[in-house]
């Protein structure tokens, strides 16, 4: 057992700062990342700007390995989009000599398991290697035996679906090549599916906010393109969040755009209203729900889902986990983190001992570890992962002291994450925030003229 690596799961900032941690102390580690390079799923949302500067974005560890190789820190203050992330921080580490000799891209794990020990099975179970499934990206499969594992895979391949059940739509899974979900670059390599298009995006978090603003901007320039804002709650006060009292100014100017776009009239709301079902309707999509009692429907060209993630379990099925029957996080990680009692700003730091699961020497870390809760922290997730990796070297007095330097309020990420998006997109690109801008200053009527009226369906 001691003479086999620790396999870590997802090459995201969270699994590569796990794996700096498990070098700093010596330790063998294997990562693989399903992508073709790390920071995949990060790139996913390339073209959007973070709302938390460099200092909250950066690993001890990974910035001590970096600097040994002649890397310098980008301004701290600094707020970089999700591909200058990748570019200027993740993938410099992926390339230090080190670094490379961990990582495998192009690599998914399927399943999880012990060496021929099925999860039911008690005998020596904690001597016993875990055994990981793999796949290349020639569909070739192989068996990887580790001492231990930690899972950083984040939520971002897993996004929530349309009903407000929890559960597909009706309709959805047949349609899902039809839907877009996440934050597709409306104003880049995008454009032209959304110009002049009826545009519905279903959401209330920071990823609808950032798809809005762009759409808007859009709009601006192809005025006929119509805006569809489909919400499941309607306390706009709560989207719009803390505005100018925001501990992170970025943060808190999203909202304030976002509100001053609905004040001038730049798109239609649809609140609160609990989505049932989808289907393909001439050249679009009818989304059908419950709205005041009654069931309606509204057609659009193109739905973007913004509905948040969740965990994909399943290659987990054959390891013994303890996880929140809500939350799906781990049992004493999920009252720390419960939307339903905690904000950004009210998780208090956390690290082994509450990750700890009761399959022996099996972590997971990052968005991962926060199930369904979308209040994740790039720097909780640095410091989950240098508490387990403390842990497993047998540190026990560094796995237990467990601290974060940030803001009073907490640096989130309010429903998508990634593998992670560890910390939350900021305003949509520059030219929409003129937009915006405009329609504060000089009125709706000058800039674009008012949301049409809701087509129904």
């Amino acid at each position: 057992m001691t003479e086999l690596p620790t396999a870590i799961i997802g090459g995201g900032p969270v699994g590569l700062a796990a794996a700096a941690h498990l070098l700093e102390r010596g330790e063998r580690s294997i990562l693989f990342e399903a992508g073709e390079r790390v920071g995949a799923s990060v790139l996913d949302w390339g073209h959007v700007r973070m709302f938390s500067p460099w200092e909250f974005n950066v690993d001890a560890a990974s910035v001590r390995l970096l600097e040994r190789e002649g890397w310098k820190m980008p301004p701290a203050e600094e707020l970089p989009t999700g591909a200058e992330w990748v570019e200027r921080y993740l993938q410099p580490l992926a390339e230090t000599p080190a670094m490379r000799d961990v990582i495998r891209t192009g690599t998914r794990v399927l399943h999880i398991s012990r060496h021929n020990l099925d999860k039911v099975k008690d005998t020596e179970r904690e001597k016993s290697p875990v055994q990981l499934h793999i796949v290349d990206g020639d569909g070739r499969e192989t068996l990887i035996e580790a001492r231990a594992v930690i899972d950083a895979s984040g939520t971002w391949r897993e996004p929530n679906p349309l009903g407000a059940n929890g559960l597909p739509a009706l309709g959805e899974t047949n349609l899902r090549g039809r839907l877009v979900y996440g934050i597709p670059d409306v104003l880049g390599s995008e454009r032209e599916r959304y110009a002049d298009r009826r545009v519905m995006v279903v959401g209330s978090g920071h990823s609808a906010i950032n798809v809005l603003l762009d759409l808007i901007q859009l709009r601006y320039e192809n005025p006929a393109t119509e805006i569809i804002w489909v919400m499941r709650g309607d306390n706009l006060r709560k989207v719009y969040g803390g505005g100018v009292d925001d501990a992170l100014p970025a943060r808190g100017q999203l909202g304030l755009r976002i509100r001053d776009a609905v004040e001038a009239g730049a798109l239609e709301i649809v609140a609160p209203f609990a989505v049932r079902e989808v289907k393909e309707m001439d050249d679009g999509l009818c989304v059908r729900g419950v709205m005041d009692g009654e069931m309606q429907g509204y057609y659009a060209d193109e739905v973007i889902v913004c509905t948040g993630a969740r965990p994909d379990l399943a290659m987990l099925r054959e390891l013994r986990l303890e996880l929140d029957p809500a939350v799906e996080a781990a049992r004493r990680l999920a009252p720390l983190i419960d939307p339903n009692l905690h904000s950004c700003g009210t998780v208090r730091p956390h690290g082994e001992p509450e990750l700890r699961q009761p399959e022996p020497d099996f972590y997971i870390v990052g968005m991962k570890s926060y199930g369904r809760a979308p209040t994740f922290l790039a720097a909780t997730g640095y410091e989950q992962v240098r508490s387990v990796a403390a842990a497993l070297c047998g540190d026990w007095e560094a796995a237990r002291n467990v601290r974060l330097n940030l803001p009073e309020t907490g640096v989130c990420v309010t429903d998508y994450a990634v593998d992670e998006l560890c910390c939350s997109p900021a305003e949509a690109t520059q030219p929409a925030l003129l937009a915006i801008d405009a329609i504060a200053v000089a009125g709706a009527d000058a800039v674009l003229a008012p949301a049409q009226p809701q087509r129904c369906c």
